[in-house]
């Protein structure tokens, strides 16, 4: 009896997007924000793969996430809401690029039994055309069966200078080419040659490979890659649906692309296995890579500018005016990209927008937290959001996830006020434990254990007021805790 083709995404979300600055920050990346119609980046290149219609054709494994010890629950959160409730969730202790990150991921599948087919997908490219994607999927899965490993060729729509570019060799079938080879980043008048050519086609970063394809590629070209990532896999630990590698063998582990790693040194070779493969893909694909890459996705009104949020503009024209908590209004501009968030505003012309990480340098510089927090900070709780704060106080918004609670801790530096605003509060203080209802509230001394807990079947408000000495987030000693950070507080 013939078995089915096993499929399984593993989904690569260790970036930071500094480059869509201010809504992107390293705590709150952009694959992790929604910026066409609710659903995230993230949950849609899951979805591509999970949701995909093929039971007559493939089985779809769970998808299996590599991200860093930060985002996990983030990463936790948006794959239950996006109906994935078996995913496995890799946690790299540091980042060391996307090969030993694949190899990571082969290791665990392989693991898991069988040897599926890999589809390899960063956590936060835009697909226009997800049906056209798929379409074009099967032929790769086609071709990682024979051996292959295969990469997506964006075909370009411009002489980009923001990507690098692959070249595509002999004709293989399947409507694929040889991987003819790589090239970084061009400037403009080789990028029009690239595309005057029509031989080179835009970097995808989207492999499709086997589980053991992989391995034996990597073995081949970088065993000591190899060799590290299966100390830390054999040293690993898990954690519900989280995988903690030994943090010491992965430290231990050189830094290298899936492109360095492997794909170049396949570039060019028209026979054995595995073979380097290139398929074209144009299914309306953008990384979001800058402001005007996400202008381009959106609709635009008759003068070419994009507008979200609380926006008017007169005379204004081809600009992306996005407001997040306030009314924008502009008057007069042209080409300008201009970004409010509750705690930061970007004013750019589109040709230098490429240039905002300079911000993020500066911010980091200076030891400020914008490049890292918005000021709605999330936790697996809830979230909580500064709304006024002096020398030696601080208010904050908690808002409590029905059936959540806060750690039990206490705090050496400060005591707290709570009032609640909405819903209802299971409160620890000491030895006591009470309920409390809306427009009542409590006082949390210096040095007692406390815990907040939602029992109710709504979010719960709390208003905090803080105040001592010092005020930092790390001012947190853990007794207890239910998402198991006792070890990193």
């Amino acid at each position: 009896m013939d078995t089915k083709t096993t499929i399984r995404a593993v989904v690569l979300s260790g970036g930071s997007g500094t480059r869509l600055w201010p809504f992107s920050r390293e705590a709150y990346p952009k694959q992790f924000l929604s910026f066409t119609e609710g659903t995230t980046l993230f949950q849609d290149t899951v979805s591509r793969i999970v949701h995909w219609q093929v039971q007559d054709a493939f089985e779809i494994l769970p998808p299996l996430v590599v991200c860093n010890e930060m985002h996990r629950f983030l990463v936790a959160e948006q794959l239950h809401q996006a109906g994935v409730e078996r995913g496995l969730i890799v946690l790299e202790p540091a980042g060391r690029n996307t090969a030993p990150a694949l190899t990571l991921a082969a290791l665990l599948a392989l693991e898991e039994g069988g040897d599926p087919i890999l589809v390899v997908l960063p956590s936060d490219h835009y697909v226009a055309d997800v049906e056209g994607f798929r379409q074009r999927l099967r032929d790769a899965v086609a071709l990682a069966a024979e051996g292959g490993i295969v990469t997506f060729g964006i075909v370009p729509t411009k002489p980009e200078t923001g990507f690098g570019y692959i070249r595509r060799g002999a004709a293989c079938g399947n409507h694929a080419f040889v991987l003819g080879g790589f090239t970084e980043k061009p400037d403009t008048l080789t990028a029009e040659e690239y595309l005057a050519s029509g031989e080179y086609l835009w970097n995808s970063g989207i492999f499709i490979l086997r589980a053991g394809t992989w391995l034996e590629a990597i073995d081949r070209h970088r065993p000591d890659i190899l060799r590290a990532c299966r100390a830390a896999c054999d040293g690993s630990r898990r954690d519900a649906e989280f995988v903690r590698v030994d943090k010491a063998s992965f430290l231990k582990c050189p830094s290298d692309s899936i492109d360095y790693a492997v794909m170049e040194k396949l570039a060019g070779e028209a026979g054995g296995t595995p073979r380097g493969i290139v398929l074209p893909l144009d299914v309306g694909w953008s990384d979001l890579g800058s402001w005007p890459a996400l202008a381009a996705i959106r609709p635009s009104d008759n003068d070419g500018n994009v507008m979200v949020g609380d926006v008017f503009a007169k005379d204004t024209r081809n600009s992306l005016l996005y407001s997040q908590s306030r009314f924008l209004a502009a008057v007069g501009l042209s080409d300008l990209v201009v970004i409010e968030t509750s705690d930061a505003v970007l004013v750019a012309h589109k040709d230098c927008a490429q240039d905002v990480k300079a911000i993020t340098d500066h911010l980091k510089r200076t030891e400020r937290s914008e490049h890292v927090y918005h000021s709605r900070v999330h936790r697996p709780w809830g979230d909580y959001e500064s709304i006024g704060f002096g020398s030696r106080y601080q208010v904050k918004r908690l808002t409590i996830k029905p059936g959540a609670s806060l750690s039990l801790q206490l705090h050496h530096h400060r005591a707290e006020h709570w009032i609640v605003v909405k819903g209802t509060a299971r409160v620890v203080r000491g030895d006591e434990s009470f309920l409390l209802t809306e427009n009542e509230s409590t006082f949390i001394p210096l040095g007692v254990k406390h815990r907040l807990e939602n029992p109710g079947a709504i979010p719960l408000e709390i208003i905090e007021v803080q105040s001592g000495s010092y005020l930092g987030e790390d001012d947190i000693v853990r007794f207890e805790d239910r998402y198991n950070r006792l070890e990193s507080s």
